[in-house]
C-alpha cells in the first residue's frame, strides 16, 4: 500500500498485490483490515509519525501489530540542509489545511518549516506574506530532499518568481516584519481593529479578561454561542492549535464577519454553525467549554447549553442590558460560583480644546460557573 510515486519507487522490489491511496484517504483503514492477519507493508516517505499515515493506521491497528521503520522526515532533512535546530522552529503542515492556519506562526524573527500541499503553494505563501507586510521574508524551497533531484532555492517572498516548482517540496521561513506589518500578539486581547464586524464585538480589554474566565486546557472544545464577529473563539484557538471551537450565529452578515475574521487571524478551523439556538445544537459535540455572549434571552437556550456542557465544564456568559444582567443574577443565585462587573473607562476628548475626559463603556457582567 502507498502512493503512486512509492510504488513506482519499489517496483522490482514488490512481490505482492498493489494497492494505492484511496480517496478519501480516510477509506484505506476498511481496505487494511481485510488482510488482518496477512503480512501487509505501507510505503511512506519520512516520519509516518510526524504529520504521516502512521496516525491514520492506529485507528485500526494496534502498535503491538505494527512493525515501523521511519526514516528522517522533511523536517529533519530541511533543518540539516539549512543549518537549522529544530526545537527553535515552528514545524508547521499546510498540506490538506487552509494555507492561513501558518498565519498565527507569523512572528517577527521566527523561523518556521512548513509541509506543503503542491508546485503552487510556494507563490500562494509568498504572496500571503506580502499582503501582510513581510514582504522582505525569505522563503526558502526545499524540492525533493534526499532524492538525486534535490534542489534548493532562496528568495525574498516579494520578489519571489520561481515557476515550475516540484509538487513534492517543503518551504523554510525567515520572518521579517516591516513597521506596518500585520503580526498577532501572543496575548489574548487583540486590538479591535484586527475584527471585521458591525459594532456587535467584545471589546479588548472585556475579551482579555473573559479568555482568562474560559481558562483554555489542552485539546478542549468550545462552544461559542452569539458568535458573533468570532473574537472570543478565534482567541480561544489561537492559545493553543489543541484546541477546538464551534460558534453558533442566527445572523447570515455576522457569520460571514466571523469566517473572515478566523481566515485572517490564522484560525481557519473555527466551525461555524448557522442558525438560532438552541434548535443548532442537536447533533454536535460535547462541549468542554461554554461562553455565551448572546441570546440569553431565548427561550431554553442556558438550559439546552448546560445540559450540553460535559459535567465538570465550564460557562462564561457576558451581559450588558438590564434584561441580562437579571439573568444573570437568577442564574448566579441558582448555580453559584462567580458573579462580577467589568467596568472600562477610556480617555476621550471634551469639546474642540484639548481637554480630555474619561468616557465610561457600558458596564459588563460576567457570571462565570462550573458543573458538577
Amino acid at each position: 500500500m502507498g502512493g503512486k510515486r512509492h510504488l513506482a519507487l519499489a517496483d522490482s522490489l514488490i512481490g505482492g498485490r498493489r494497492l494505492s491511496w484511496p480517496s478519501p484517504i480516510g477509506d484505506v483503514v476498511p481496505e487494511i483490515d481485510k488482510y488482518r492477519g496477512k503480512p501487509v507493508v505501507v510505503l511512506a516517505s519520512g516520519d509516518p509519525f510526524h504529520y504521516g499515515v502512521g496516525d491514520l493506521l492506529m485507528r485500526s491497528v494496534s502498535a503491538d501489530e505494527m512493525l515501523c521503520l521511519p526514516q528522517p522526515s522533511a523536517f529533519s532533512l530541511a533543518a540539516a540542509r539549512l543549518g537549522w535546530s529544530l526545537q527553535d522552529v515552528s514545524l508547521v503542515s499546510v498540506h490538506g489545511r487552509a494555507l492561513e492556519g501558518i498565519v498565527r506562526y507569523l512572528q517577527p524573527g521566527a523561523r518556521i518549516l512548513a509541509l506543503t500541499w503542491d508546485g503552487d503553494t510556494p507563490a500562494k505563501l509568498a504572496k500571503l506574506l506580502v499582503a501582510r507586510g513581510m514582504g522582505a521574508s525569505t522563503l526558502i524551497v526545499c524540492e525533493a530532499m534526499g532524492g538525486a533531484r534535490e534542489m534548493i532555492w532562496r528568495t525574498t517572498a516579494a520578489g519571489f518568481d520561481l515557476s515550475d516548482v516540484a509538487a513534492l517540496n517543503t518551504i523554510g521561513l525567515e520572518i521579517v516584519a516591516s513597521s506596518a506589518a500585520t503580526t498577532l500578539s501572543l496575548a489574548p486581547g487583540l486590538d479591535d481593529s484586527l475584527f471585521e464586524n458591525d459594532g456587535q464585538l467584545t471589546k479588548r480589554e472585556v475579551r482579555a479578561v473573559t479568555l482568562s474566565a474560559l481558562a483554555p486546557r489542552q485539546g478542549e472544545l468550545l462552544w461559542d454561542i452569539g458568535l458573533g464577529s468570532g473574537s472570543i473563539a478565534i482567541e480561544w484557538l489561537l492559545r493553543h492549535p489543541s484546541l477546538r471551537a464551534i460558534g453558533f450565529e442566527a445572523d447570515a452578515t455576522r457569520a460571514g464577519h466571523a469566517a473572515r475574521n478566523a481566515a485572517t487571524l490564522g484560525t481557519p478551523d473555527l466551525q461555524i454553525v448557522a442558525g438560532r439556538a438552541p434548535e443548532t445544537f442537536a447533533g454536535q459535540p460535547a462541549p468542554d467549554v461554554v461562553f455565551i455572549g448572546g441570546g440569553l434571552s431565548n427561550p431554553g437556550l442556558f438550559e439546552a447549553a448546560w445540559a450540553a456542557l460535559k459535567p465538570g465544564g465550564r460557562l462564561v456568559a457576558n451581559g450588558v442590558s438590564l434584561a441580562t444582567e437579571a439573568c444573570l443574577i437568577e442564574y448566579f443565585t441558582r448555580h453559584g460560583v462567580e458573579l462580577v462587573r467589568l467596568d472600562v473607562s477610556r480617555a476621550g476628548k471634551a469639546g474642540s480644546g484639548n481637554v480630555f475626559v474619561w468616557r465610561p463603556a457600558a458596564p459588563i457582567v460576567q457570571w462565570r460557573a462550573r458543573k458538577p
